[in-house]
């Protein structure tokens, strides 16, 4: 069994480093924008590349973070001139240098279509920025980033309840519709929003060790325990109001995957030896309430309407590629080969059904084990954050001594 597992694990590193390649090679060729500057804000399924579409701040924010994590293990030029072209996309037209923080929305030629702040988008641009500054050493792209940190504490940070409010106007006032998207909860708090802020936070601590800034990391970490996480299913509550009344109406398995890997991951980087024993307990847990969702072909079901208890039977490729890493992850901490078998199996599936022979990935394989049709394969939401992170992950902990046989 050692001997088998020594050569899957090699066969893994090889193969993760080549779909990494395959993945940038897609966004090098396919995303630049030559008419309009920047990336192109949407490519359908069938390559076809829509020069009239509007430009997201969470694509092009996402796409900085992907070519310069890239380039650290790529070294590859073209990668670090993707990341500055993104960097200078997005501090030229993104910024709004009026009220501070990052338009929500732009038309193709870089115009403000939607000035909304929301924060969950705010966090991919610091965790983009503190990533480009670690390959260009560019001061002013750090100084960006501690300053849309203290602006999400100062606008966002609830002083009397606890955690963060999720949106803002162009001006930073209040909002009635709160959503990120429309199949969300219109409320004040949700997880997915505190996950990635204290992602952001963490990230940005790596290359700026501010003292407020790690007290702030670890409150949010004890917040996301007590409460988003539900020790009883194992499962992450997703929706609060402003009073922490549980609004949650589905269980997201991409979420709960992927926290309970990144949540960890935070508590390390901060060196909290309570939170680090904490969350390697939370990430065994999360994983395992999950399993339920794995169809038979290795694939991870999308969500679970709590009401009904029925599954929604799509497989996204971001879930995919967080229950990935979740479960090399719980493999690790574990050394039970029950996970490394679920992270291969996760893996064949992307191989055999998620990845697109003409680029990237499906969005998804519906219940019919078909592709879903008429989705991006670049958009707004369809970014390589996800799949190239779990490359990145992969290779890294691959080649690491953190994995025992």
């Amino acid at each position: 069994m050692l001997q088998i597992n020594l050569i899957l694990l090699n066969i893994l590193s090889e193969e993760f480093e080549a779909e990494l390649d395959n993945i940038l090679s897609f966004w090098e060729q396919n995303s630049v924008d030559e008419i309009n500057g920047g990336f192109i804000g949407q490519i359908d399924e069938n390559n076809v590349r829509n020069y009239e579409a509007s430009k997201g701040l969470i694509l092009n924010a996402r796409i900085l973070w992907t070519f310069s994590a890239a380039y650290k293990q790529t070294k590859n030029q073209t990668h670090f001139e993707l990341a500055q072209r993104a960097y200078q996309y997005l501090i030229t037209y993104f910024y709004d240098k009026l009220n501070k923080g990052f338009y929500w929305l732009l038309s193709p030629d870089g115009k403000v279509i939607d000035g909304k702040k929301h924060i969950y988008s705010q966090t991919f641009v610091i965790y983009g920025l503190s990533e480009y500054y670690t390959i260009s050493h560019d001061q002013n792209a750090l100084d960006l980033a501690i300053e849309i940190y203290h602006l999400i504490v100062e606008k966002s940070k609830d002083l009397v309840n606890g955690g963060y409010t999720e949106a803002f106007s162009a001006d930073w006032k209040e909002l009635s519709d709160l959503r990120l998207s429309d199949k969300d909860v219109n409320v004040q708090k949700t997880m997915n929003t505190h996950l990635h802020i204290v992602e952001a936070f963490a990230n940005l601590y790596e290359s700026w060790a501010d003292e407020e800034l790690k007290s702030e990391i670890i409150s949010i970490l004890y917040l996301i325990n007590e409460k988003f996480i539900d020790h009883k299913s194992g499962h992450l509550k997703l929706f609060f109001d402003n009073k922490w009344q549980d609004h949650t109406d589905v269980i997201s398995y991409g979420h709960d995957v992927e926290a309970s890997w990144l949540l960890l991951r935070c508590a390390e980087i901060v060196e909290d030896d309570k939170l680090i024993e904490v969350y390697k307990e939370v990430a065994i847990k999360l994983m395992d309430s999950s399993i339920s969702a794995i169809d038979a072909d290795g694939g991870l079901w999308y969500e679970k309407e709590i009401n009904s208890g029925a599954f929604v039977k799509e497989k996204h490729w971001w879930p995919q590629s967080e229950f990935v890493i979740g479960a090399m992850n719980a493999y690790q901490l574990t050394s039970d080969n029950k996970y490394l078998n679920y992270c291969k199996n996760n893996w064949t599936f992307i191989k055999e059904k998620m990845i697109n022979p003409t680029g990237e990935w499906f969005w998804g394989i519906g219940e019919d084990y078909l592709p879903m049709a008429n989705q991006d394969k670049a958009g707004f939401w369809k970014c390589p954050y996800h799949n190239a992170r779990m490359c990145l992950e992969l290779i890294n902990r691959l080649k690491s001594k953190e994995i025992t046989i």
